[in-house]
């Protein structure tokens, strides 16, 4: 008897520890779905708020919070789109037909915006939009147009002023900033009328800042300190304006470098506010300081064939005779070589540093030169010659008038 209660105790003990872990295995087993319902319901959550950020994103309109800005670039195109015109005009051609000389007429087209300056009314626009057109007109967003007279313009930096005859409820005038504070990175956002498309916006970044673009308009000479961004511009898009998040003017916009792909340029505003009183009062601006140098960017190549370690900075190629580099003794090149099948001319004087600013090629140098200095003005120019480092003071010139 003894031991069937021992065998009756030891089963209810086995019996009472499997109901235990039954027990304890369906708790866990609860609290696991539960669980699994509570990450269920929270994937969905997440579902529904990604499937509302892309309905934002198709229907534009999600809000910019950048620096504090409270805008969506629906907001900025409305209100800049009143201010921005499209300038078109006339150029006369001589023609030679089988009767001989006979004159033809080409229609030419841009973009332009609305200012105000010392409480009037101007249109900014690039010159190449209007050099040498005739019958200049303005078109504005609501299709109507109105004449317009140019008062001032600079082909060294692309710039134009026009003064437009039009009722002055209808020029809206959009704020000029200072482009100082571009970054590389910042939005930019470009208004214009690509191909005569009225009232087109594009959108982009800044992609680098200080550039230097070659025209012929200007004789060979640099434009330098130019805005570049990657915002789509087309022939019409020159002389619209290049906008901040904020819808300010930080540029204007000039497709003037043929066979740019996906590349935008734009004038500085710095550019604008520095040029424009002069050209409102005098129909120009003459006050582009000037070396007297021409030269090419050093590079790796050149470098070894001249026995240097210095592979950066700007390299003299050719000295101007009397002009200010001439008069502080710089020199140019005295020696041809071929390099990967094109001719260089190497042996000139290296410049590496201008008032202690690092020069690493022209871009650097041209828009120092551009942004602190005026005719007059004195530099110190770190050169390397013969493989000495030293400092030339120069006086700055007047670039030429073309």
């Amino acid at each position: 008897m003894r031991g069937q209660a021992k065998l009756i105790v030891a089963l209810s003990l086995i019996l009472a520890l499997t109901i235990s872990c039954l027990g304890w295995t369906l708790l866990k087993n609860y609290e696991l779905e539960n669980e699994i319902v509570n990450l269920r319901s929270h994937i969905s959550f997440l579902k529904d708020q990604i499937g509302l950020l892309k309905k934002a994103v198709n229907s534009s309109v999600i809000t910019l919070h950048i620096v504090g800005v409270n805008n969506t670039y629906a907001d900025i195109y409305y209100k800049a789109k009143n201010s921005v015109v499209v300038v078109y005009g006339f150029i006369k051609k001589t023609v030679l037909t089988i009767f001989g000389p006979a004159t033809s007429y080409e229609r030419v087209q841009g973009s332009g915006f609305v200012i105000l300056f010392n409480n009037s009314y101007y249109v900014i626009t690039n010159h190449h939009v209007v050099n040498d057109v005739m019958n200049t007109t303005l078109v504005f967003s609501d299709g109507e147009a109105f004449r317009a007279d140019l008062i001032g313009s600079d082909p060294y930096s692309d710039l134009a002023v026009l003064k437009p005859y039009v009722p002055e409820e209808k020029l809206i005038p959009l704020n000029i900033t200072s482009s100082s504070t571009l970054k590389v990175g910042d939005i930019v956002l470009a208004l214009g009328n690509p191909f005569g498309l009225q009232g087109s916006l594009t959108e982009g970044v800044v992609s680098q800042i200080g550039r230097s673009i070659r025209t012929e308009l200007t004789g060979g000479y640099l434009i330098p300190d130019v805005i570049q961004f990657d915002a789509p511009i087309n022939p019409g898009n020159s002389g619209g304006p290049l906008l901040n998040i904020r819808g300010e003017v930080v540029g204007i916009t000039t497709a003037i470098v043929s066979g740019a792909q996906g590349i935008g340029f734009a004038i500085p505003s710095d550019t604008i506010l520095r040029e424009l009183p002069y050209l409102i009062k005098y129909g120009y601006y003459d006050l582009h300081p000037w070396l007297g140098i021409r030269g090419i960017d050093m590079s790796y190549e050149i470098a070894q064939a001249m026995g240097i370690n210095y592979n950066y900075g700007w390299l003299i190629v050719d000295v101007i005779r009397g002009g200010p580099a001439f008069k502080a003794g710089l020199r140019g090149g005295n020696k041809e070589v071929v390099i990967a099948g094109e001719k260089y001319i190497i042996g000139g004087d290296l410049i590496i540093a201008v008032d202690g600013v690092r020069v690493r090629n022209s871009d650097d140098l041209t828009t120092y030169i551009e942004r602190n200095k005026l005719p007059g003005d004195s530099v110190t120019l770190t050169i390397v010659r013969n493989g000495e480092v030293m400092n030339v003071d120069l006086v700055l010139g007047k670039r030429p008038p073309l």
